[in-house]
């Protein structure tokens, strides 16, 4: 069967971050066909091979063979896009080197512009032009290894982002930003000082994927962000209750978690 249009693979070890490019291209590029995904470097090169997409969109960084690695062994077989969180040394890098990347998490506009190059370049190939796909020759690898070693500290263990409904759209919100989760029996409330989202996750695995040390469970349903805590109070009943900064709610404290608070 022939596709219409150009036609794309995503690589990224993390699935929400799949999700969430996945969408943003479909609003800002909905010509672009996603024919496949990948969680690693391996399987990136194999679908490549597989399905020659006119673009990969790589991940930099993933277990076993690193978006680097896949993209050279890919080479002018598809046009190459990095995908990065590492915006201050890579959007340098990448300038200098004349790659195409999008920052994770991605945002509209800024991908817009990246989008607009692209269909740049794969119109300069469709005519004739050298717009195709970005060789990764020696100069460009070796400014690819330059961003390797800035990078090199292992991923964190514990989630950076949490991936949100508001209304009918999906956020990804920073967990720094989040100051508290509170479940009920279907969803849990992520609320931010600006807004409030849902997720299904329970405080119960989110407990266990969090950082300990930025997020205390105070409740069997209430995570909250340490650096959100104004302080604490008791009210008529004697429960203790957690007053968080900027907002009226106060959050309970159970019995097996008032330990937290002896130091404060």
């Amino acid at each position: 069967m022939t596709i219409a249009g150009p036609t794309a693979i995503i690589a990224d070890d993390e699935r929400l971050m799949r999700d969430q490019l996945r969408m943003r291209l479909a609003e800002v590029w909905p010509e672009l066909q996603i024919v496949g995904e990948a969680k690693n470097g391996e399987e990136a090169v194999h679908l490549v091979g597989e399905l020659k997409p006119d673009l990969t969109f790589l991940d930099i960084r993933m277990p076993g063979k690193t978006g680097m690695e896949a993209a050279r062994e890919i080479g002018e077989r598809s046009q190459i896009v990095f995908v990065t969180a590492y915006d201050q040394y890579a959007v340098e890098a990448f300038e200098r080197g004349a790659i195409d990347y999008v920052l994770k998490p991605t945002e509209p506009d800024r991908l817009k512009i990246t989008i607009d190059r692209l269909k740049e370049r794969l119109d300069s190939s469709s005519n004739g032009g050298n717009g195709g796909a970005v060789n990764v020759n020696d100069s460009v690898t070796a400014m690819l290894s330059q961003l390797a070693e800035k990078i090199a500290a292992p991923k964190p263990k514990h989630l950076q982002w949490i991936q949100a409904s508001i209304g009918q759209d999906l956020r990804m919100i920073p967990v720094e930003d989040i100051l508290f989760f509170r479940s009920d029996e279907k969803y849990t409330c992520v609320q931010t000082a600006g807004f409030e989202a849902l997720i299904r996750k329970p405080v119960r695995d989110l407990a266990e994927e969090l950082d300990p040390s930025l997020f205390w469970q105070i409740h069997r349903a209430t995570l909250v962000n340490v650096n959100a805590i104004e302080g604490v109070t008791r009210d008529i009943r004697g429960r203790h209750l957690v007053m968080v900064k900027g907002r009226p709610e106060k959050l309970e404290v159970s019995r097996s978690f008032l330990h937290l608070f002896k130091q404060m």
